[in-house]
């Protein structure tokens, strides 16, 4: 199988065309019409994914994040971004990204979170001027109002937060749920003028807990914890694709952030 035969793949789904202006979504590392036996998915390139990629004979790594999103000026293992590029193409390792494009695909990071929240009657929160149902975030309903504190227990459980910062419980109960998955705090006044009782994503700043209005439950379930779900997508668009590929998801992504409780 050709790399291009897997990214055609992944694009039909996550056009490269959706990816924001700043990302660096697509082949990072390899060339496009290199054969690839064997594929593994994991949400950041990290050392221990490269290592996990090596024992397990994966020639090709798609992850969420890319890797390189400055660009680099030397390789001489400064950086573990520098390290992982060095291995990569020491391992003969192709690496692929779905970053921003996958967020704002139309079914994708935050439909998937929505989805597994058990969300109905979703829609974008902020559309693409792509149209065609692409954005980002989604807004949806849950089939009967829950306690408030009691759904973020729920999250916190479903997604493996470790710990969940948010804002004032200013409602009871909750039923219009807005996600963003990854960092979100530029749609929290899309997520207020949606109605929405709690906004949910990540990478909130001090300040933005003050945005609520007195309306909506702001709440910070982490960037890893809300996209570890890309996996799954990845994994369900090429298995329905190339369904005799050998596809392995990693056992050693892990969230770079720790938590003391």
């Amino acid at each position: 199988m050709k790399i291009r035969d897997i990214a055609a793949a992944i694009e039909e789904f996550a056009p490269l065309g959706l990816q924001e202006s700043y990302d660096n979504a697509g082949l990072v590392v390899g060339r496009a019409d290199t054969e690839v036996h064997k594929l593994l998915l994991a949400v950041d390139v990290t050392e221990e994914v490269i290592e996990e990629a090596v024992a397990e004979g994966c020639d090709l790594i798609v992850t969420h994040h890319p890797v390189i999103f400055h660009p680099l000026k030397r390789l001489n293992s400064a950086s573990y971004t520098e390290r992982c590029v060095e291995q990569a193409i020491r391992h003969g390792i192709a690496l692929y990204a779905a970053h921003t494009n996958l967020d704002s695909a139309p079914e994708g990071m935050s439909w998937r979170v929505g989805h597994m929240l058990s969300l109905g009657a979703m829609r974008v929160l902020e559309p693409s001027a792509a149209g065609g149902g692409a954005g980002f975030g989604v807004v949806g309903e849950l089939s009967q109002a829950q306690p408030s504190r009691g759904f973020m227990r729920q999250v916190m459980e479903r997604f493996g937060v470790g710990a969940l910062r948010h804002g004032d419980v200013v409602c009871d109960e909750v039923r219009r749920v807005a996600v963003c998955t990854g960092a979100g705090g530029s749609l929290i006044d899309e997520a207020l003028a949606a109605g929405a009782d709690i906004y949910l994503t990540s990478d909130l700043r001090y300040n933005d807990f003050m945005r609520h209005e007195g309306r909506m439950i702001l709440a910070d379930m982490g960037h890893f914890e809300s996209e570890y779900c890309a996996i799954d997508i990845l994994f369900d668009i090429l298995s329905k694709k190339l369904p005799i590929f050998a596809i392995r998801k990693s056992v050693r992504s892990r969230n770079p952030v720790n938590y003391m409780v």
